[in-house]
C-alpha cells in the first residue's frame, strides 16, 4: 500500500487540534463529528467530507481553507497562476476611486463581448485564461462605469467582479473571493437590478455554504428569494430563484436536514420544468440537468453514498453543458462511489473530472480527498493512478 500524501487533511486537523490543546473526544464533541469519524479522519483511514471538514474548521474556529490546505501554492507556482493574484486583489481595490485618467474605455459593447467571453472561459475551465484577463477588463470596466453612469455599464462591472469571485473560489483564495462579491454587490446596487441582487445572495450564500455556516447561509437564500420577487416575472427569474433553491438544498444537505433539502429540490425540480435547459441564462446551467446534478450532491452531503449513486447513474448531459460543471459532478459522483467501495469507478470518474476541466480539477479540494481516500482503500494501484498523484501534487 502505498502511503498518503505527508500532509493530507486528517494530519492538518490533527495539528490544529493539538495546537488549541483538544483531545479528540474535545473535539468531536465540539463539532459534533462522531469521534469513530474524527480519529480515522485523522489517521487518513478515510477522506475528510465537507461535512466534517466545515464542522471541524467551525470548532476550531479557522477557516476551511485552513483545514484544506488551501490556496495550494505549489501547484499555483508551477502553473504560474500565483502571479496573477496579486493584479486582481489591485483591481478590485480602486473600485471607488472614479474613473482613471490613464485608462480609455472601449465602447460598452465591446466590454460586454469581453466579459461574457470571460464568464464562458470560466465554465469551460479555462481558468488561467479568465486569471490573466480579468484585472484589466476589470480596470477597463470601473472606469467606463464610472464615466457613463448607465446601468449597463454598472452591470458589466458586476459581471467582471463574478469572474473575479469565479476564479479565486476556483483557486482557493477564500478572502479574494469575498472581496470580489463585495465589490458584485457594490456594482449591481447601482445597477438597481434585483435579479442581480439574487445572484449575489446566491453566491455569498455559498460561501457560508463552505464554512459550514448553515443558519447565515440559509438567511441569506431568504433574502435573495425575497429580491426576487421584485424583479419582472419570467424564465431569468425563474432561473436564478430555482438555482438559490439548488444551493439551498446543499446546504440543507451538508446540515444533515434531508426534510428541507428535498423541499428545495422539489421546487427547483418544479421551475426547471417551466425553464427547461436554460445553461446561458446568467451562465448558471439551471434546468433539470442541474437539478439531477444537484440530487446526487445531497444525497453525498447527507451520507447516503449508494443513493446518490443511484441517481448518478441516471445523469445525461446536453452538448452544451459546461466542462465546468461536468468535472465538479465527477469529483462528487467519485466520492460516492469511492464510499460504496466501487473504487475502480471512482478512480475513472476522477479521470473524468480531470479531462473535462483539468485546471479546475487541480485546485478541486473533493478531487484530492477522494484521491487520498482512494489511496488508502487500495492495495494494488496502477501507474496512471500514482501519475494522477503527482499531477495532483500530492
Amino acid at each position: 500500500m502505498h502511503a498518503l500524501p505527508h500532509d493530507h487533511t486528517g494530519k492538518r486537523i490533527k495539528r490544529l487540534r493539538l495546537e488549541r490543546h483538544l483531545t479528540q473526544r474535545a473535539l468531536s464533541d465540539l463539532s459534533r463529528v462522531p469521534y469513530s469519524t474524527l480519529t480515522k479522519t485523522e489517521q487518513g483511514v478515510i477522506p475528510a467530507s465537507p461535512h466534517v471538514v466545515a464542522s471541524v474548521a467551525r470548532a476550531l474556529r479557522v477557516d476551511v481553507s485552513t483545514i484544506n490546505g488551501q490556496p495550494y501554492m505549489v501547484e499555483l507556482r508551477t502553473d504560474e497562476l500565483d502571479v496573477l493574484i496579486r493584479p486582481i486583489r489591485e483591481a478590485l481595490d480602486v473600485y471607488d476611486l472614479g474613473a482613471d485618467p490613464d485608462i480609455a474605455p472601449r465602447p460598452h459593447a465591446l466590454l460586454a463581448d469581453d466579459a461574457e467571453a470571460l464568464l464562458v472561459a470560466v465554465r469551460a475551465g479555462e481558468i488561467k485564461r479568465a486569471a490573466s484577463e480579468v484585472a484589466g477588463l476589470i480596470q477597463e470596466a470601473t472606469t467606463a462605469a464610472h464615466t457613463a453612469h448607465t446601468s449597463e455599464g454598472w452591470l458589466l462591472l458586476a459581471s467582471t467582479y463574478r469572474t473575479a469571485y469565479d476564479v479565486a473560489t476556483k483557486l482557493g483564495f477564500a478572502d479574494l473571493a469575498a472581496i470580489a462579491l463585495s465589490r458584485m454587490d457594490w456594482a449591481a446596487h447601482r445597477g438597481s437590478d434585483a435579479v442581480f441582487g439574487g445572484m449575489y445572495r446566491y453566491m455569498r450564500a455559498l460561501t457560508y455554504l463552505r464554512e459550514g455556516q448553515f443558519r447565515t447561509g440559509d438567511r441569506l437564500v431568504r433574502m435573495g428569494l425575497n429580491i426576487l420577487e421584485q424583479a419582472d416575472p419570467g424564465r431569468e427569474r425563474d432561473v436564478v430563484t430555482g438555482q438559490l433553491h439548488l444551493g439551498a438544498a446543499v446546504m440543507a444537505g451538508r446540515a444533515h436536514d434531508g426534510s428541507r433539502a428535498e423541499g428545495h429540490l422539489t421546487e427547483a425540480e418544479r421551475l426547471a420544468e417551466r425553464t427547461g435547459e436554460a445553461v446561458k441564462v446568467h451562465w448558471l446551467s439551471f434546468g433539470p440537468t442541474n437539478v439531477a446534478v444537484h440530487r446526487v450532491s445531497v444525497a453525498a452531503e447527507l451520507d447516503e453514498y449508494g443513493d446518490a449513486v443511484s441517481a448518478g447513474r441516471t445523469v445525461r448531459f446536453p452538448k452544451d453543458w459546461p466542462a465546468s460543471r461536468r468535472s465538479h459532478h465527477y469529483a462528487e459522483y467519485a466520492r460516492s462511489l469511492m464510499w460504496t467501495g466501487d473504487l475502480d469507478t471512482a478512480y475513472n470518474n476522477l479521470l473524468k473530472s480531470r479531462k473535462a476541466a483539468p485546471q479546475q480539477a487541480r485546485y478541486h479540494p473533493t478531487v484530492r480527498e477522494t484521491y487520498a481516500g482512494l489511496e488508502a482503500a487500495k492495495r494494488q494501484l496502477p501507474d496512471s493512478f500514482l501519475s494522477f498523484g503527482s499531477w495532483l501534487g500530492v
